[in-house]
């Protein structure tokens, strides 16, 4: 379970004290765990933080669980979703395969339920490493995060990894200033640093790599 401590896990559920205790559980194993009271909010964390496993309820205000599910997967069909609800109905269950889901657990989620799950989904993500191909023999890593070229690691800075994160896991759009600002800059993004982090990743891939969309964002070429 050491594997883990560097991935991104989003936890959903509108239960204060159920979600509470969850997200101190799953911090004994995650170094990064996010939480959402709704889906709502689930999915605007879902965008600003990219997780690599997201659990949740699916009776919730705002916006309910499979629903905020079936916006994630209109780009994202790789995310791991686990879905932990207290209601075990078959429409559901149903429509949580179609969506992609890897589990359905009921509550109270404990140990041994929540555990196996979770090592599947590592399991799963090792044994089907996301490599997405770029031109001119480039690749990345989306699991272990690193970029090759030939078969040789590429060394990335922190915020240029997350700007060519971002921009790979939604590779079929422009993605807009304002995310980049949010997920790589954390809302302190300026124009010369943006510009200058373009640059350089253009340097290091190539200089058709990254398309600027006018007064968008930017997109990958790949």
């Amino acid at each position: 379970m050491e594997e883990l401590k560097n991935l991104k896990i989003l936890y959903i559920d509108d239960e204060d004290f159920i979600r509470e205790n969850a997200v101190e559980y799953l911090g004994f194993y995650c170094d990064n765990v996010i939480e959402a009271k709704d889906g709502l909010e689930g999915f605007e964390k879902y965008k600003l933080h990219i997780p690599d496993i997201i659990i949740t309820d699916i009776k919730m205000p705002k916006l309910n669980g499979l629903e905020m599910i079936r916006k994630i997967r209109n780009d994202d069909k790789k995310t791991k979703i686990i879905l932990a609800t207290a209601f075990l109905e078959t429409s559901y269950l149903l429509e949580a395969v179609e969506l992609g889901l890897v589990k359905y657990l009921l509550k109270p989620l404990t140990a041994n339920k929540l555990l196996p799950v979770l090592k599947s989904c590592i399991e799963d993500m090792i044994d089907n490493k996301n490599i997405f191909k770029f031109s001119n023999n480039f690749i990345f890593d989306t699991y272990n995060k690193t970029l090759f070229k030939d078969k040789e690691p590429i060394v990335l800075t922190k915020k240029e990894l997350l700007f060519l994160e971002l921009l790979i896991n939604n590779n079929k759009r422009a993605v807009k200033y304002s995310e980049l600002n949010n997920y790589v800059w954390k809302g302190l993004m300026t124009e010369d640093a943006l510009r200058t982090i373009v640059k350089e990743l253009r340097k290091k891939i190539s200089k058709e790599s990254i398309i600027n969309i006018s007064g968008i964002g930017y997109k990958l070429n790949a």
